[in-house]
């Protein structure tokens, strides 16, 4: 069974105190560098891969983020399963702020990002996406959460919009219309990559606000975003070291074969260049 976690959001978060081995690893992909260098380091028999997706520092908006350098690095290092770590507005009454939320479904009002890894290459896949989240990581992460003494909200869709501006008013009661549950500006692309990285993908988000629809509430800022983050930080830590002990094997899931059936692109079209630049995604099915 493949005992690596990948975990996108990682800022202070790899400041696990039984964190072992800890180094940074720089890596560069077929898409360009991540993010940031990759925090690699052990937790029991478990190797956790951190990746701050805005970068250190909070460098790089959402919809600047090299979604798919992120994932392929991952992927390239030998992740078998992503968690994804990320604030979030809330969208309805009874998730408030400071609660956790396991979404399970998303709705993409993204514009402007590559949201597959084949375009550059001029192939063409089509992975199923109708349930985005793997339920056995989502399950795993809900007792981890329990054991940690954390309420989460398991369940509910996820509107993942383009930013860097927060919601008109408008857009957000557009969205509790469609009975959304969470508003943010990272999942997507991130999860339909993973999906084409055969990497289950979970999403663990933090309400940090009621993004601007509550009127009785004041309107979302970047101070009460950061507030409500780092006083979750810990929290985010205790259910780590609960979740290690309950990962789920990562190729008993859906997603560890997604491309079986989705390659369209003749094999007779892919170059050996680009056979070996995308080796962590093809060569389970062209070599």
């Amino acid at each position: 069974m493949n005992r690596v976690l990948g975990i996108l959001g990682g800022s202070g978060l790899y400041e696990l105190e039984d964190l072992a081995g800890v180094e940074r690893v720089e890596v560069e992909t077929p898409f360009g560098a991540p993010s940031d260098a990759i925090v690699r380091g052990t937790l029991g028999d478990v190797t956790l891969l951190f990746l701050p997706r805005h970068g250190r520092g909070h460098r790089y908006a959402p919809h600047r983020i090299n979604y798919r350098a992120n994932v392929f690095a991952l992927k390239q290092l030998g992740a078998g399963q992503l968690l994804s770590i990320s604030a979030v507005g809330s969208l309805r009454q009874s998730i408030q702020p400071g609660d956790f939320v396991l979404v399970d479904q998303f709705i993409d009002r993204t514009r402007n990002r590559a949201s597959t890894f084949f375009d550059d290459f001029d192939m063409v896949a089509h992975v199923a996406f109708g349930d985005p989240v793997d339920q056995a990581l989502l399950q795993a992460t809900r007792r981890a959460a329990a054991d940690a003494g954390i309420t989460v909200h398991v369940g509910g869709t996820y509107v993942c919009m383009e930013g860097p501006q927060f919601s008109s008013r408008a857009e957000s009661e557009l969205y509790r219309s469609w009975n959304a549950a969470v508003i943010g500006m990272t999942n997507l692309p991130e999860a339909k990559l993973a999906r084409e990285a055969e990497l289950p993908y979970a999403s663990l988000t933090m309400v940090t606000d009621y993004d601007c629809w509550h009127q009785s509430e004041a309107e979302v800022t970047v101070d009460i975003v950061l507030k409500v983050l780092k006083s979750n930080v810990e929290r985010s830590k205790r259910l780590l070291r609960s979740l290690v002990d309950q990962l789920p094997d990562p190729s008993l899931s859906p997603a560890s074969s997604a491309l079986q059936h989705a390659l369209i692109t003749s094999p007779d079209y892919i170059p050996q260049s680009t056979r070996q630049r995308l080796a962590p995604l093809l060569d389970k099915y062209l070599r």
